[in-house]
C-alpha cells in the first residue's frame, strides 16, 4: 500500500549543514527565481526546476506522485529532496538551498520563525497527519496505568499537541489556560504517569523502551504503524490547526513554479491518491494556509 522508495537521506546532524550547502550548490539548485534566471524574466522562472525539501512519508510520497503523474502536463519540473528532521528543511529554504519545503504545520512554523529569525511562510494546506498514542504493550487506553512511562515529542508545538491528546483522552489533566505550547510543567495531574521527552523522529524506535509514546503521523507511517488502526488514541480532524502545507521563503509565494505546485497539491488527483494510499492515516486538508 505504501511506497518505500530508496532515497538519499539528509541526516539530521550538525555537520550536515555544511555538507548540505556544498551538496545543493554542486547540484545547481535554483533558489531565488529572479537571481537564477538572469533577467528575472517570468517565463525563464517558469522553466526552472523547482526543488522541494520534504519529510519522507507522506510528504515526499505525495510530491513524487505529483512529479510522476501531474507535473509534466502542468509544465512543472519538480525535484524532491528528502530530509529526516524538522530543522534543516526550513534552514535550507531560508538560505536558498531549496526553493520550498513540505513537512510542517502552522504552530511549528510560527515557533521556528520566532526562535530562529527565519521568514518562512505557508502557501497552501495539503493534508493532516493525526497525532496518535501507540504502545507495544497496551491494547487499549484502559491498559495505561499509574507508574508507566509515556514518551512525547520534545519540540515545543508537538509536545503541547501530544499533551492535549493525552488530556482529551483522560490520561492527564492540564492546568487551565494551557494551550498549544503546553509543557510538562503545565500538567495539573499526571495521574501517576511518568514522561520521557524525545526527538520526534526517534519515538517509534523508543516504543520497546517505554509503555506508550505519542508519535507524529509521518513517523508512525514510516515505522509501518497504521494510525487509523494501531493508535490507542488519535487526533480528530475537525477544527484541527495542524494541517501540513507547502512553504517558501517570504517573497516567493507568487513564484509561478510554486503556484503551479500549490494548485497540483490541491487537485482531485492528489485527494484521491491520499485517500487511497493512506486509508485515513493521512487526511486531505486542502485550502489556503492560515
Amino acid at each position: 500500500m505504501r511506497n518505500h522508495r530508496k532515497y538519499t537521506k539528509l541526516a539530521a546532524i550538525a555537520a550536515a549543514t555544511t555538507a548540505l550547502a556544498i551538496g545543493l550548490t554542486a547540484c545547481g539548485t535554483a533558489s531565488d527565481p529572479g537571481a537564477t534566471s538572469g533577467s528575472g524574466d517570468k517565463s525563464a522562472a517558469e522553466n526552472e526546476r523547482l526543488v522541494v525539501a520534504a519529510s519522507p512519508t507522506p510528504h515526499a510520497d505525495i510530491l513524487e506522485y505529483v512529479r510522476k503523474n501531474l507535473a509534466a502536463k502542468a509544465g512543472l519540473t519538480l525535484e524532491v529532496r528528502e530530509f529526516t528532521d524538522y530543522v534543516l528543511p526550513n534552514n535550507a529554504t531560508q538560505q536558498g538551498q531549496v526553493d520550498a519545503n513540505f513537512f510542517q504545520h502552522k504552530p511549528y512554523l510560527d515557533d521556528f520563525n520566532k526562535k530562529n529569525g527565519t521568514t518562512i511562510v505557508p502557501v497552501v494546506d495539503v493534508h493532516l497527519e493525526p497525532l496518535g498514542l501507540y504502545s507495544g504493550k497496551a491494547r487499549s487506553l484502559k491498559d495505561i496505568k499509574a507508574g508507566q512511562t509515556i514518551a512525547v515529542p520534545n519540540d515545543t508545538t508537538n509536545e503541547g499537541r501530544a499533551l492535549k491528546l493525552l488530556a482529551d483522552n483522560g490520561l492527564i489533566t492540564l492546568k487551565p489556560g494551557a494551550g498549544t505550547d503546553a509543557k510538562l510543567s503545565d500538567i495539573a495531574d499526571k495521574k501517576g504517569l511518568e514522561f520521557k521527552e524525545l526527538e520526534a523522529a526517534t519515538l517509534p524506535r523508543a516504543l520497546n523502551d517505554v509503555d506508550a509514546a505519542v508519535i507524529n503521523g509521518n513517523y508512525a507511517i514510516e515505522a509501518d504503524l497504521a494510525p487509523a488502526d494501531d493508535a490507542l488514541a488519535l487526533e480528530k480532524p475537525e477544527g484541527n490547526p495542524y494541517a501540513n502545507f507547502l512553504a517558501v521563503k517570504k517573497g516567493n509565494e507568487k513564484d509561478p513554479r510554486v503556484e503551479k505546485l500549490a494548485k497540483l497539491l490541491n487537485s482531485p488527483e492528489v485527494k484521491k491518491y491520499i485517500e487511497d494510499t493512506y486509508k485515513g492515516s493521512v487526511i486531505p486538508a486542502f485550502g489556503p494556509a492560515a
